[in-house]
């Protein structure tokens, strides 16, 4: 047989396709120092467009955009990307894309808990700011996050890519993303306070010479943040959901002169039987009323269930199931009211 002669440039191609393949499965970069030749570019690319895909593909399929949870997978993989492109030689893009492909992989399982709900310091970023930390917290723990997610998302992301940069280059590196992340927080609190969820203030006038007035207040507290998935009890509490409901209650602390009363109403999502999600809804907000009353509150504090009554979305003809467990989100929740007087 006739040897055949194959020229070099046909060569790179054909070696570039092969790596290109392996990375969209793999979603993992080449070692920095290999990220001098065609092909090992070629490969990473195709890496990056295959989690693009594979994002594309879940809001195909009903997952908003504005998903907590895709929103931090998108941002995460603008990160990776972004510093890529910049010659990043140290560990943070391969990091962050790792982050943005493990929540996504969750998405597309309905695997819970998603890493989503944490925001790790990935390649060892210094966490600046503990203070727009913090005012996240309190927009995610409130009643309108579902109308803020997205910029809560990203803008956790972009506290840990300035932290990134603050430990590579300083603080003039570090900055633009700060600036980033406030301008994220901006909008999401702004979009939290328009939101039809966000807290509603109900004043209940008492007559002259009566007393100060009574606020009646009512939050939102996300279900899947608070829990393990499908349990209730104590020891099923979320980290992050211990801090969220922490959150709360030091945020409604310092807002209100006296509590007289909170009341605790848990909600299922329509999937399940209605025997089996009404007892849920019952133990979760009996649950949560618990760990409160753990942390030393002592006014009155009573807590009950709805099971699947009261959707807030009903996600009509999506599917597959892990987008359609992802479009009830906001049914899976645990509604505080909260009866008392502002300072």
């Amino acid at each position: 047989m006739k040897p055949t002669n194959i020229s070099r440039p046909r060569v790179v191609l054909f070696a570039a396709m092969a790596l290109a393949v392996q990375g969209a499965f793999a979603q993992t970069l080449n070692a920095p120092a290999e990220r001098i030749s065609d092909q090992a570019i070629v490969a990473d690319q195709a890496g990056y467009k295959a989690l693009q895909q594979r994002v594309k593909a879940l809001n195909d399929k009903g997952v908003p955009v504005s998903n907590y949870y895709l929103s931090k997978a998108q941002c995460w993989l603008d990160v990776s990307l972004h510093e890529y492109t910049r010659n990043d030689r140290s560990a943070f893009p391969q990091k962050a894309l790792e982050q943005g492909a493990a929540i996504v992989g969750a998405l597309e399982t309905g695997a819970t808990p998603n890493p989503g709900d944490q925001t790790p310091l990935v390649n060892d970023a210094a966490k600046l700011r503990d203070d727009l930390w913090t005012r996240f917290g309190g927009v995610k723990s409130g009643a309108g996050f579902s109308c803020a997610a997205q910029k809560v998302a990203c803008g956790e992301v972009e506290l840990v890519h300035a932290g990134n940069e603050f430990n590579q280059q300083g603080w003039r590196h570090a900055n633009p993303y700060i600036q980033i992340a406030e301008d994220n927080l901006q909008a999401a609190q702004a979009s939290a306070a328009a939101c039809g969820g966000a807290p509603v203030a109900a004043v209940v006038k008492m007559e002259p010479g009566k007393g100060p007035t009574v606020v009646v207040e009512k939050l939102t507290l996300a279900a899947d943040a608070l829990f393990r998935f499908d349990k209730s009890g104590l020891p099923d509490l979320l980290p992050a959901g211990r801090a969220r409901i922490d959150s709360m209650m030091i945020k409604l602390d310092g807002v209100y002169a006296q509590i007289s009363g909170i009341k605790l109403t848990g909600y299922t999502d329509r999937m399940g039987t209605e025997a089996y999600n009404q007892p849920l809804s019952e133990k979760r907000a009996a649950t949560v009323r618990e760990y409160i009353l753990g942390k030393g509150f002592t006014g009155e504090i009573v807590s009950a269930g709805k099971g699947e009554a009261d959707q807030v979305e009903a996600c009509t003809g999506v599917a597959p199931r892990a987008a359609l467990i992802g479009c009830l989100q906001p049914n899976r929740r645990v509604e505080v009211e909260v009866t008392g007087i502002k300072r």
